[in-house]
């Protein structure tokens, strides 16, 4: 099988003093490396059964719709060869369209949306895609730093064939002025790494004229490999 390595630069830097936590919490030696007699191949087998009603779909869990700018968001799930990653389970979250998260311990001057809790989760398919509707997020204050305001954003975690193999990044939208001033979206040095992250607008997934489009392919490893760990 053909792996291509990662290029420097790709994944975030550990320990980026702009982001200020990373200073503290940020590993400050050396990873090691394990070398098992056999790689862990099998833990868990993900079911449809896992996806609940609505679940692929964030705005269908009040009782009205929430407010905001409703999307859709579709792309696929890659190895490093292009061959798809089927039955992946994908979780997403994100804040409101006012910029608030449904957490406790976000306390930031905005309101929340009765009708939209921010979570959601999907399998991907035998060509490993998937596709959720959702409310467009609003940026927010995170106290990082004078006048630090994150991009509009969605988390997503990736879970592989065992559980250690879950991934985290974060998909961003077209155009954001805030990308300049965004200590993690920075925290990645190499640029086209970086426009890996951005999602592109779709004509063609956008729905009438209920919901815009947006793709955003996730690529695990090799060459192209999206940005994971932010």
């Amino acid at each position: 099988m053909r792996f291509e390595s990662i290029e420097p630069g790709v994944y975030p830097t550990l320990v980026y003093p702009p982001y200020v936590s990373t200073v503290k919490r940020g590993p400050t030696q050396e990873p090691l490396r394990i070398r098992a007699a056999a790689p862990v191949q099998t833990n868990i087998t993900p079911s449809r059964g896992l996806i609940l009603p609505h679940d692929t779909d964030l705005t269908a869990h009040g009782e009205r719709e929430p407010l905001g700018e409703k999307i859709v968001v579709t792309g696929r799930v890659l190895d490093e060869d292009g061959k798809p990653v089927r039955n992946s389970l994908l979780e997403v979250w994100q804040c409101n369209s006012a910029g608030r998260y449904w957490h406790k311990k976000d306390q930031h001057d905005a309101p929340l949306d009765p009708n939209f809790f921010g979570f959601g989760k999907m399998l991907t398919d035998d060509e490993g895609r998937y596709r959720f509707v959702t409310i467009k997020p609003g940026p927010y204050p995170w106290g990082n730093h004078q006048k630090a305001w994150r991009p509009a954003h969605i988390h997503f975690s990736l879970f592989g064939n065992v559980y250690a193999q879950r991934l985290v990044t974060q998909m961003y939208f077209p155009s954001d002025p805030l990308f300049d001033y965004d200590p993690i979206f920075q925290s990645i040095s190499d640029l086209a790494a970086r426009q890996r992250l951005i999602a592109r607008f779709s004509l063609e997934q956008t729905v009438d004229d209920k919901m815009l489009g947006y793709e955003f392919d996730i690529v695990l490893r090799g060459r192209d490999a999206t940005p994971m760990g932010i």
